[in-house]
């Protein structure tokens, strides 16, 4: 006898409660940033500055960033969408020392970066030039067993997420807070400035802004800027 399952059909598969997104406030921001160093302060900055998502700061080309209108473009994000981003003018001066840095050593190892299957057969000597760099490197050089090219991947998630990890520990800080908090705490902060739904849900690159309203659920002023009546006792 066959075991009969269409009874199953009509359930409704149950969803796990929704969280609400770990916001630092701004003076936890500051503290977390005075103990960071180098290149992972300056991605660090890119998630809290810019709403990046980790992998998408690693990712970044030297094409990506247009300093003059102080814009990143992210290619292919969550979704496979492009999106452009704001690059705050804080950032400016230590990014561009940076990037000096990377051209120096880009320059002197004549080294190439993997590229885009159909870009790679369509531009065969664009993964040498300067404009396809990895914003952030790897430390180290590889060769790529099929080509047998000198290469640096971009620099690896967990650098940055031991960096930051070390920052929040040391600063005091209680709440469980990763690199992607920085980002919620980007828009969190956008939205308590001011700013409305629909711009930041742009720069964040959601879909639906019912992902972007979930930030005004930790709000410093409560969702309906709800003044508490114990408050004016």
């Amino acid at each position: 006898m066959g075991l009969r399952v269409g009874w199953l059909s009509g359930l409704v598969r149950a969803h796990g409660p929704r969280r609400l997104p770990c916001v630092l406030t701004r003076d936890e921001v500051r503290a977390v940033f005075e103990r960071l160093r180098g290149t992972a302060r300056l991605v660090a900055g890119l998630l809290y500055g810019s709403g990046l998502r980790l992998f998408e700061a690693l990712e970044l080309r030297v094409k990506d960033i247009d300093f003059e209108r102080g814009e990143i473009v992210i290619r292919r994000g969550k979704g496979a969408k492009d999106r452009v981003t704001i690059l705050a003018d804080g950032q400016k001066l230590a990014l561009r020392r940076h990037l000096e840095r990377v051209r120096v050593q880009h320059e002197r190892e004549a080294g190439r970066v993997e590229l885009p299957a159909a870009l790679a057969a369509k531009y065969p000597n664009a993964g040498g030039e300067w404009v396809w760099q990895w914003v952030f490197p790897a430390g180290r050089v590889h060769v790529d067993t099929k080509t047998g090219e000198r290469r640096r991947h971009h620099l690896h998630p967990t650098a940055v997420q031991r960096a930051f990890r070390e920052a929040v520990r040391t600063s005091g800080i209680t709440k469980p807070a990763s690199c992607h908090t920085l980002r919620h705490s980007f828009a969190t902060h956008l939205l308590e400035t001011g700013y409305d739904i629909r711009t930041v849900q742009e720069l964040l690159g959601h879909r639906d802004v019912r992902t972007t309203m979930m930030y005004t659920h930790v709000l410093n002023r409560g969702r309906l800027a709800v003044r508490s009546p114990a408050d004016v006792l």
